[in-house]
């Protein structure tokens, strides 16, 4: 339109409508005190003849906000600073190019939004210190908020898509789960030794990434609240009003240490309805984010510490991350949110729809990319039970180490109890070399044969981030490390109900000390 406005340090802002070719000077501003820095003009990207002004007045010991909005080119001026804080100058501006009333502001002392065009602001935090944001852009195609900041960096929130969602009416909710934007499945490149910086030091900088997969975005009005939290709120409110509450009896104690934590789930469910994977997620109140690595849920459990942003459990997988599922199939997904509290879920919002998608999806067939998930997912299966069966035979070991020793402390116990439990010990050996490999050739650097987790972990490794057709090699490590496993699971079934149970009875019967895994017989003489 031929609008340009010029921002000056001695409070004046200059305004030209045809280019350049000639300019108006504003001079006065509504409760501004002269001489103000203009520190932000920001045009307005619905309304050629809305702009917004803000003036920084510190050098003058004045640290008052102060911001304004003209929808007529700047004739007449109005304030829209709210209920900023009353210490924090203005620095920065910028306008939602989607949501006209979506307004941010950089003050001295933090960043904050509105979502009525000024009536009311709400300082955004999300691991953003207490700082000077001097700058603010949008970046219009990812949606993404960057912020410069005086002193501390540069930080990005990813897709603020979900505030331009947020209405008044929507934070009178108790609860509200926002759209999800399309994830994009692709393979995360692990260069010069793994994630990030790998082996190159803190000398070499690198910013993260946006997490890989789905984000879910959730409001919650209230924190909920646990027996023990709900207790110590009215003693504290009976504190203040100098009135006695009575001490909680027993039962009470005793509930609010037997209650279970309140928390959000997450689940997420493919086209047909099927059930793909349940994350958790914060139950206090505010925004949280929790992101699906668009896997399915791994063959084994997570270590403790691993997790989605916000204690998500969103899953992991690549070095470091803890184990993880295969992924899932490109296409149409829906996530929903619940509460379980006090032992009963609750549903909080209507479901929200989105879509995974792969680029390149042209060159491989659909029986390709079918053929692709049936053999993660049997190789998932495949590597679980190994897992399980390995962690089952490395426990025995250590429960016949004991049975050995409560033998020799046994005077009634004979030599046939000794060698049954080396027997034992023998047989379970072997397992464990198939399972695992022969860890004498390994300590002399000679090369085992191939173990069966040595197989499901090369397919495991190889199919991790696959987007194609498994191949031969790996059918076949499938169906090899497949039989052999079912002969040596087999062998430690035998192993345990078999003459393990039979072992521990003897040694129950001739008064051995206790061993784990033996439950002790009682009758009272």
């Amino acid at each position: 339109e031929g609008l340009i406005y010029v921002g000056t340090d001695d409070g004046l802002i200059q305004v030209t409508e045809n280019g350049g070719a000639s300019w108006r000077k504003i001079e006065k501003f509504p409760d501004v005190p002269d001489m103000s820095y203009v520190s932000r003009i920001a045009a307005s990207h619905h309304d050629a003849n809305t702009v917004y002004a803000s003036f920084d007045n510190h050098k003058n010991g004045d640290f008052a906000p102060y911001l304004l909005k003209s929808t007529d080119a700047g004739k007449t001026w109005a304030s829209v600073k709210g209920n900023l804080p009353a210490r924090g100058s203005v620095l920065a501006i910028a306008e939602d190019p989607v949501n006209p009333d979506l307004i941010f502001a950089g003050t001295e002392f933090g960043l904050f939004f509105t979502i009525d065009c000024g009536q009311k602001w709400i300082q955004l935090k999300g691991g953003l210190p207490t700082i000077a944001v001097r700058d603010l852009v949008i970046q219009k195609r990812e949606s993404d908020l960057v912020v410069g900041t005086f002193g501390r960096g540069i930080y990005i929130l990813d897709d603020i898509t979900p505030l331009r969602a947020t209405k008044p009416e929507t934070l009178a909710q108790d609860a509200m789960l926002f759209s999800v934007k399309d994830a994009m499945m692709y393979i995360e490149s692990q260069p010069l030794g793994g994630r990030g910086k790998g082996f190159q030091g803190e000398s070499f900088y690198t910013a993260e990434n946006p997490p890989f997969g789905a984000t879910f975005t959730y409001y919650l009005k209230e924190s909920t609240r646990t027996k023990r939290q709900m207790r110590r709120e009215a003693e504290r409110a009976a504190e203040r009003r100098s009135t006695p509450l009575p001490y909680p009896t027993m039962e009470q104690l005793k509930a609010e240490a037997e209650e279970e934590a309140p928390t959000i789930i997450l689940t997420v469910t493919d086209a047909s309805g099927r059930v793909i994977r349940r994350l958790t997620g914060p139950a206090s109140a505010g925004m949280h984010r929790v992101d699906w690595d668009l896997r399915h849920p791994a063959s084994s459990l997570p270590s403790q510490g691993f997790g989605g942003r916000g204690g998500g459990g969103g899953g992991g997988g690549g070095r470091g991350r803890g184990p993880s599922g295969p992924l899932v199939m490109p296409g149409k997904f829906k996530v929903s949110i619940a509460r379980r509290a006090n032992g009963v879920t609750t549903s909080l919002s209507p479901p929200q729809e989105f879509k995974v998608f792969v680029e390149g999806t042209s060159s491989m067939s659909e029986a390709d990319r079918a053929a692709l998930v049936e053999f993660q997912q049997k190789a998932a299966r495949l590597q679980g039970a190994v897992s399980g069966a390995l962690q089952t035979a490395t426990e025995l070991g250590t429960r016949i180490d004991m049975i050995k020793r409560a033998i020799m402390e046994t005077p009634s116990a004979g030599n046939r109890l000794d060698e049954d439990a080396r027997s034992i010990e023998k047989r379970l050996d072997e397992i464990l070399i198939a399972l695992r490999g022969d860890p004498t050739l390994r300590t002399y650097g000679e090369n085992p044969p191939p173990s069966i987790s040595s197989r499901v972990g090369r397919i495991a490794g190889d199919q991790r981030m696959s987007t194609s057709r498994p191949t031969k090699t790996q059918l076949d490590l499938y169906r090899i490390a497949s039989d052999e496993f079912g002969r040596e699971l087999a062998k430690l079934k035998a192993l345990i109900e078999g003459d393990l149970t039979k072992l521990e009875k003897s040694l129950e019967a001739a008064g051995a000390p206790w061993t784990p895994g033996r439950i002790p017989e009682w009758k009272d003489n």
